[in-house]
């Protein structure tokens, strides 16, 4: 039967939580975790219940659950880099510093910094960073956050300017010894404030590009760096099928890595072109929405019009020979019909005509 909206999207990001964690419990019967001690079991994200609230531990740190309410949304697939960035931001955290995730662009270092506040039920605010800001803009941000407990996410902090850094290295300074020392009340930029010590400061870099700016040491310190890679783009693109009700997700996710890497080997180079993960991300979208649409169609004719129509239109005349020839190797004797854009065009012409 069709489900409503809120119940599908409840459901996927179910669906997503439960796979990482039938995959945490096979890797632990393989390892042969018997303890609760063991690292395997404590470096999870674990949630108990004890004296009438929810607390959530991982090693050594222990959180209070947030219960602030995020709506419906999907969750992240958790793979295991996405594991360890978690374990370094929870300690971050627990010792009341704030995390600086840094990696090529396309890995995943806002969403991480995203989902683990879902995790933790705390609003994270993502904000982009440019060369304009000065401290004044940033000291109301930092008002806002210590009074309210929430997260905040800045992303490219490194192109705001060396002389606003140092001033905001201070601000972050003041706010941290505040939350670590529960003198909880503090002088702030020209105002009393109230600092809840739930609040945190996360920053992303894109090192080595231009216009970028090396952080100052007095707020390097503030921070614990980690260092993102490319994450696995089969096993994300594997879950998030799963997730939208694909049998043969394992078969299809490696087809549709299949089809990037080789697109990104043989089609010429064009500055807007992107075989990343936004690019999977894009594809395994369409084909979650065709497959609603079309539940008894071939699952692979499926993903084949999802890789075409998410594509071609991107691409050079010369690129879409090669790109239909790579879909031809991977998907032998399959054919996607083409979508029917007869409503589209009508409507296009009409308007035309209007104008």
């Amino acid at each position: 039967a069709e489900r409503p909206p809120a119940v599908r999207l409840n459901l996927g990001a179910l669906i997503t939580i439960e796979l990482h964690a039938r995959d945490v419990v096979e890797q632990m019967a393989v390892q042969g975790v018997a303890h609760v001690t063991d690292f395997h079991w404590i470096s999870q994200l674990r949630y108990y219940w004890e004296n009438d609230d929810c607390f959530i531990r991982q090693v050594d740190s222990e959180f209070k659950y947030g219960y602030e309410y995020l709506g419906n949304s999907t969750r992240l697939v958790i793979t295991p880099l996405t594991d360890r960035i978690y374990l370094t931001l929870t300690g971050a955290l627990s010792m009341f510093l704030g995390g600086a995730p840094a990696g090529p662009a396309g890995t995943g270092k806002t969403e991480t910094v995203k989902d683990l506040a879902k995790a933790l039920a705390k609003q994270c605010v993502v904000f982009n960073c440019q060369e304009g800001l000065d401290y004044r803009a940033m000291a109301k941000f930092f008002k806002g956050l210590a009074m309210t407990g929430a997260w905040a996410c800045f992303d490219e902090f490194n192109r705001i300017d060396v002389e606003v850094l140092s001033v905001v290295a201070q601000q972050v300074t003041d706010l941290q010894q505040a939350a670590a020392s529960r003198s909880y009340r503090l002088e702030f930029e020209g105002s009393e404030i109230l600092v809840d010590p739930t609040f945190a400061v996360f920053i992303t870099m894109n090192p080595g590009y231009a216009g970028r700016t090396e952080l100052p040491d007095n707020l390097k310190i503030l921070f614990r760096p980690v260092a993102c890679m490319v994450p696995d783009y089969a096993m994300i693109a594997e879950v998030r099928m799963f997730s939208f009700g694909y049998t043969s997700a394992r078969e299809l996710a490696r087809k549709i890595v299949t089809t990037f890497r080789l697109s990104s080997e043989q089609l010429s180079s064009q500055d807007h072109y992107d075989f990343g993960m936004r690019a999977v991300s894009t594809v395994i979208s369409a084909a979650g929405l065709m497959k609603r649409d079309d539940r008894t169609a071939d699952e692979g004719v499926l993903l084949l019009r999802a890789l075409r129509s998410s594509n071609l239109p991107k691409f050079l005349g010369d690129d879409i020979v090669l790109f239909e020839g790579i879909l031809a190797d991977l998907f032998p004797g399959q054919h996607a019909s083409e979508p029917d854009t007869t409503a589209l065009v009508t409507g296009l012409r009409e308007s035309l005509a209007e104008a």
